[in-house]
């Protein structure tokens, strides 16, 4: 089964948490973020992967899926 559309986008907002420190979150503006960012969010919202619609913290699950997010991306891309 291929990473739809939808899979990518939630797998580019993952990237973009910083690993390095459980206090830095991020914040997906409705007024300047792409729309699909905004989606993005709200989904993984949905699924328990960060702490607010619109970005946040990433919970225990989403850290660990970040962290595998990030690793693919560093693999694909070396």
């Amino acid at each position: 089964m291929p990473f739809s559309s939808d899979h990518i986008d939630e797998l580019n907002l993952l990237a973009m948490f910083d690993l390095s420190s459980a206090q830095e979150g991020i914040k997906v503006h409705q007024h300047s973020a792409a729309p699909e960012m905004v989606t993005a969010a709200e989904r993984l919202h949905q699924k328990g992967l960060i702490t607010q619609k619109d970005g946040g913290y990433l919970t225990s699950l989403g850290s660990e899926m970040a962290e595998h997010a990030q690793k693919v991306l560093s693999v694909l891309t070396s």
